[in-house]
């Protein structure tokens, strides 16, 4: 949208009708304690034209190279339709549609979003959306708090093989609010340790992850019967990719899990250096009015015609301070736009046909480099789209390394968990390639052998 400032003519007669000498005026309440002051770090202005060339050159920077690197965000293709759509004025500059009559189009899209996250959870309903995955694992833990009244506990047992990341911004959100995560250790494989777990009689929720961090999949059919016979509910963060070719979270043991939550990154939204991404939630009908965020409903008018609103969730929701169902308003609603495109316009066979070409990518990635000498695989074969990789050398050292040969190697994971200082998790999408795959494993052999 283009920038179109105030002239002075304008700014004095908005001055003058609200009966102040200056801008400067209308800030008068902030304590000079509070004010910056002067701001002598600030370097002086620069030209467009230098601003643009810095800008682009710290933008190449970001280009470095072919991505091997997954542990929440994935260099999946993206259709140049999804963001050709997604940029049209209708969606990009829409507000919030609280005025049904005016927001038809945006609120059918959210309520086929709603449609395809539901089929692929096989839960009864699904919200749109908060703010990303981390922050939605947050929220399913205060939905399942406040849901699960038979509990006198306000513990939520929370798998050591959840993502690092989730888990801290899940005790941030929800430790202010007087409920405690107690984390689950690591086996030796990989896994949740059932030993440990089963120290915990009394909990309310118990957070799985499927694919867990690692990339392995969890028996989460026992998993979820055990926290259901004492009473707890449970929480699953699933990468929505995943469920094309797993059991979704609604199938879980005899019940099937009550709510699911996670990132919608993988379909339609870029990588773009972290984010922005959008975290979705889905439950069982029983939590809907725990949900955050928005549910939108279809119904016909007094002649028959389909017609889209919000339901459930009142505006004012959002500014009952303590009272609200959510203090994370932030909804993104664009990148949900994105998602349902790019759900679309793959629909459920191309879904698959993904999910399945990234697992196979990968298994061809791990086979190739565990024939380097010094390289294995640390846990075993039933993983997804990613797998841990033991070196022989510091995996941070290696990564590094392997910029130098235009590769994002992976991951290190020796900075979320100490024994693992040697441990790469690597990742394939659907776009790696056998020269890919085998440029990675020839650059490998190098660093390693240097």
């Amino acid at each position: 949208m283009p920038f179109i400032p105030h002239t002075a003519e304008e700014e004095r007669t908005m001055l003058a009708e609200i009966g102040v000498d200056s801008i400067e005026a209308l800030f008068d309440e902030i304590p000079d304690a509070m004010r910056a002051g002067v701001l002598n770090h600030v370097p002086p202005g620069v030209s467009e034209m230098d601003m643009l060339r810095d800008m682009a050159a710290r933008a190449a920077r970001d280009d470095a190279g072919v991505c091997f690197v997954g542990a929440g965000s994935y260099d999946h293709h993206v259709p140049a339709a999804v963001w050709d759509l997604t940029s049209r004025g209708e969606f990009m500059t829409a507000y919030t549609p609280y005025q049904a009559e005016a927001s038809q189009g945006t609120l059918q899209l959210i309520y086929e979003f709603q449609t395809m996250m539901a089929n692929l959870t096989a839960l009864d309903v699904s919200n749109a959306s908060v703010y990303d995955g981390a922050s939605g694992l947050a929220e399913a833990v205060l939905m399942a708090v406040r849901g699960n009244r038979k509990a006198k506990s306000r513990t939520v047992l929370m798998a050591g093989t959840v993502h690092p990341h989730y888990q801290e911004a899940t005790r941030n959100i929800v430790g202010t609010q007087g409920v405690d995560t107690t984390t689950v250790p690591v086996t030796a494989d990989g896994r949740i340790d059932r030993a440990a777990l089963e120290a915990h009689d009394h909990a309310v929720a118990l957070v799985l992850q499927q694919p867990n961090f690692f990339g392995l999949l969890e028996d989460v059919d026992a998993l979820t019967d055990w926290a259901h016979e004492r009473g707890a509910l449970v929480i699953a963060v699933v990468n929505p990719l995943a469920l094309a070719v797993l059991k979704p979270p609604g199938e879980w043991g005899a019940d099937g899990a009550d709510i699911a939550c996670g990132d919608g990154q993988p379909f339609g939204i870029p990588m773009s250096s972290g984010g922005p991404s959008f975290g979705y939630i889905c439950c069982r009908s029983g939590l809907v009015r725990q949900m955050p965020g928005r549910i939108i409903g279809r119904t016909v008018d007094l002649e028959g015609r389909p017609g889209y609103a919000l339901t459930l969730q009142a505006r004012e929701q959002h500014i009952r301070r303590g009272k609200a169902t959510s203090n994370i308003c932030t909804n993104q609603g664009l990148l949900v736009t994105a998602a349902t495109i790019h759900m679309s316009l793959l629909g459920a066979d191309g879904i698959d046909a993904v999910a399945r070409a990234s697992a196979a990518n990968t298994r061809a990635l791990v086979s190739r480099l565990t024939a380097i000498d010094g390289v294995s695989q640390r846990f075993g074969d039933d993983y997804f789209h990613e797998a841990a990789l033991d070196l022989p050398r510091p995996a941070e050292e290696v990564v590094q390394a392997l910029l130098e040969h235009g590769l994002l190697g992976g991951l290190p994971l020796g900075g979320y968990y100490p024994d693992m200082d040697r441990t790469l998790l690597v990742c394939a999408t659907e776009k790696r390639t056998e020269a890919e795959i085998e440029h990675y494993a020839r650059a490998l052999e190098e660093v390693l052998g240097a």
